[in-house]
C-alpha cells in the first residue's frame, strides 16, 4: 500500500482530483486497481524503478512521509479541497495536530530593522504563549520568526518550495537543522526538487492552510507574502498586518492589507483578540517583588530601558558606565528575562512586550 500511496503522491494531477478520486475509491489501492486500463494509468504509468529510487532517497536522507488519510496529516489541511496527498517531512509533523492555535508569520525577505524588530518582538511572545509558528525558512521575516520561536523554547514549521532535504536559502543550514529538531520541515515535493519560482505560491497555499492566522509584519507590494494572504482569504482564514510608515516602501504592501480590511496588528495582544486565545499573564508570575532581587546598577539600567527600544549607547552616556560593566549587567538581566535584545544594540523591557 505504501508504494501506491507513493505514486499517487507524485502522481502529476491536480490537488482536487486527487481528492475527487479518492472520495469514490477510498484510498491509492483502490484507485490503482479500477484504473488500471484507464488513460490516466497509461499516461502515469506506475513507474516501480521511479518509486523505489525515491524510496532510497527518503532513506538516505531521512526524510518521511504521511499521507492524507494517516493519523498524523495535519488535520487542518483536510479542510481544503487543494492539499497534497502526501507531505514529505523532516522533524516532529504529529505535533501540529497537538497545537490549539498557529500562526503564519511571513514578510518581505530584504525586511527593514522594524521588520526584524517587529517580528521577533511578536514571535517571541506567540512562542512563550504555546501558539506554533509557521513560515517558508525564506530570507528575512521568515528567518527572524522561526529563529525567534527556537530561541524561546517554542514549535516552528518551515514549509518549502522544494524538496524536504534542499536547503534554501543556503546561508539557512543551521537554521534548517535548528528547526527539524525543534519543530518540523515539510514540503509537498519529492526530494531533491529544486526551488524553482512557479513552486512557491502553491507552497504558500500550505503555509496558510495550516495556520489559524496569516500575519504580513512587513512586505512591499510585490512581495510574495501578499500571495499568502490571497490564499489565506480564499480559504476563509484570517488575515492580519503590522503597520508602517508611509514613507517605507517596505511597507506598501502591509498598509495595503491594512486598507483592503486585514486586521490591523499592533503587537501579540492583538493576535490573541483575533483567536479568542488568553494569554499567560507573565506580569503576574515575573510580578514587582522581582525588581528587589536585581542588584543596585541592575535597577539602574532597568529604570531607564522602557517599551521603547533603548540603544546601548544612550544607556551608557545616562550612567556614565564603562561599556563592559554595562554588557555585563545587560547580559545578567537577559538571563533572568527583565529585558529583551533587539537588532542594533537596542534593549526593551520584557514585561512591556507579554
Amino acid at each position: 500500500m505504501y508504494d501506491n500511496d507513493l505514486w499517487f503522491t507524485i502522481l502529476e494531477l491536480p490537488y482536487k482530483q486527487k481528492l475527487e478520486l479518492l472520495k469514490i475509491y477510498k484510498n491509492s489501492d483502490e484507485i490503482l486497481y479500477n484504473f488500471k486500463n484507464s488513460d490516466i494509468i497509461k499516461k502515469y504509468k506506475f513507474d516501480m524503478e521511479k518509486i523505489n529510487y525515491i524510496k532510497d532517497m527518503m532513506s538516505k536522507e531521512e526524510i518521511e512521509i504521511v499521507f492524507f488519510n494517516d493519523e498524523n496529516y495535519p488535520n487542518i489541511l483536510k479542510n481544503y479541497d487543494d492539499m497534497p496527498y502526501g507531505l514529505f517531512y523532516k522533524g516532529n509533523i504529529k505535533k501540529l495536530n497537538e497545537l490549539t492555535y498557529t500562526v503564519a508569520m511571513v514578510g518581505s525577505r530584504k525586511c527593514t530593522q522594524y521588520g526584524k524588530d517587529v517580528t521577533e518582538i511578536i514571535s517571541r511572545d506567540l512562542s512563550l504563549n504555546g501558539i506554533g509558528i509557521i513560515s517558508g525558512m525564506a530570507r528575512g521575516v521568515d528567518t527572524y520568526a522561526h529563529k525567534t520561536c527556537i530561541e524561546n523554547k517554542g514549535y516552528t514549521c518551515a514549509v518549502l518550495g522544494c524538496g524536504a532535504n534542499v536547503i534554501y536559502p543556503k546561508e539557512n543550514k543551521d537554521l534548517y537543522c535548528q528547526i527539524i529538531r525543534k519543530g518540523c520541515i515539510i514540503s509537498q515535493y519529492k526530494p531533491n526538487t529544486k526551488p524553482m519560482p512557479y513552486n512557491f505560491p502553491v507552497r504558500n497555499k500550505i503555509i496558510s492552510g495550516l495556520s489559524n492566522l496569516i500575519l504580513v509584519t512587513e512586505a512591499d507590494v510585490k512581495s510574495g507574502s501578499l500571495i499568502t494572504a490571497t490564499a489565506a482569504l480564499e480559504q476563509g482564514k484570517d488575515v492580519g498586518a503590522v503597520p508602517g510608515s508611509v514613507f517605507s516602501k517596505m511597507s506598501r504592501g502591509t498598509n495595503k492589507l491594512i486598507e483592503d480590511g486585514a486586521h490591523v496588528i499592533k503587537n501579540a495582544d492583538d493576535v490573541y483578540g483575533i483567536l479568542n486565545f488568553k494569554k499567560i499573564n507573565f506580569k503576574k508570575i515575573h510580578n514587582n517583588s522581582s525588581y528587589d532581587l536585581m542588584s543596585e546598577n541592575q535597577r539602574k539600567v532597568y529604570n531607564i530601558i522602557s517599551d521603547k527600544p533603548v540603544h546601548v549607547d544612550d544607556i551608557k552616556q545616562v550612567l556614565n558606565i564603562d561599556i563592559q560593566e554595562l554588557y555585563e549587567l545587560l547580559f545578567e538581566m537577559q538571563l533572568k528575562n527583565k529585558i529583551l535584545c533587539l537588532s542594533g544594540s537596542y534593549y526593551v523591557r520584557v514585561n512591556n512586550y507579554l
